[in-house]
């Protein structure tokens, strides 16, 4: 049984899709729709932007939602028995999933990356990887601290942490004074955490008026890393992981409960293969 994973922000590179735009000219008219809907040539910007550009989450987020379904489109894949999303990649699951249009889902995408980067205008929040520390040990040091979370159970041993700077910076000292690496992310806010509850609110809004189907396949969503197929539920979860952390490590583990064998990354950059790999090294592993 296979399953598609979708990657999420930080995946971006300069030049992405563009083989896809100039190779395929299904591909090119969904590049074109995708300018249109957005209001600007956001191709321009991934073919020949600069790495800062790409970095900006209101064009990151497109972009790799873009690049995402447009790469699933031209391979057509079939057999699939789950799909799930990192953060964003969420979106471009529940898309490929039939689940959202391409229009609808990219007009969300956008709401969404807006929304968040206007929520880290309001306040003086980030985020950090954690490495080599359990998942019990960042937990009970979150506890202890206010206004730290853990925001991305990644894999064992890669954890990201979210939360106020001073919060923040104070977990990084403890954590290494435990012995394990803390490394402070060039992010806007802190993702995946009640920083972005304003951004919730806002993508709550748009959700719940967007025309959502049963997907194809179950979607195993960040927020409680389970399956799911019921639309009210999806909704829910959709809205809700912008404040809460993303379970790929509990996401994976069940669709491999769930007798899921292969795992096929599809999206710009090869993250989630290699994550997947440190979850369960018994996994198949492949690209698109």
């Amino acid at each position: 049984m296979n399953a598609i994973i979708f990657p999420g922000q930080g995946s971006q590179f300069v030049g992405m899709g563009k083989d896809l735009y100039e190779g395929d000219e299904s591909a090119k008219k969904k590049f074109l729709l995708a300018n249109k809907i957005l209001g600007f040539d956001i191709t321009d910007v991934m073919f020949n932007g600069t790495v800062d550009d790409l970095k900006k989450t209101d064009i990151t987020q497109p972009a790799i939602f873009i690049h995402s379904c447009i790469t699933f489109h031209h391979n057509k894949v079939n057999d699939i028995s789950a799909f799930a999303g990192h953060s964003l990649g969420e979106f471009s699951a529940l898309t490929c999933s039939s689940s959202l249009s391409f229009e609808e889902g990219l007009e969300l995408v956008l709401i969404r990356a807006r929304a968040m980067q206007n929520a880290c205008k309001n306040n003086d929040s980030t985020m950090a990887a954690i490495l080599a520390v359990s998942d019990s040990e960042v937990n009970a040091v979150c506890e202890g601290i206010e206004n730290v979370i853990p925001a991305n159970y990644n894999c064992p041993g890669q954890i990201v942490i979210s939360g106020s700077k001073v919060g923040i910076s104070k977990a990084c000292e403890e954590f290494k004074e435990k012995g394990g690496k803390a490394i402070l992310l060039p992010v806007g806010g802190g993702f995946h955490s009640p920083y972005m509850e304003s951004a919730r609110i806002e993508l709550e809004d748009a959700v719940n008026q967007a025309n959502i189907d049963t997907p194809s396949a179950p979607i195993y969503q960040n927020y409680d890393a389970k399956g799911h197929t019921d639309i009210n539920k999806i909704r829910s979860n959709l809205v809700s992981q912008l404040t809460s952390p993303v379970r790929w490590t509990q996401s994976i583990n069940n669709m491999i409960d769930d007798n899921i064998k292969s795992f096929i990354e599809c999206g710009p950059g090869r993250v989630l293969q290699g994550l997947v790999k440190k979850i369960n090294r018994d996994s198949d592993v492949s690209s698109l």
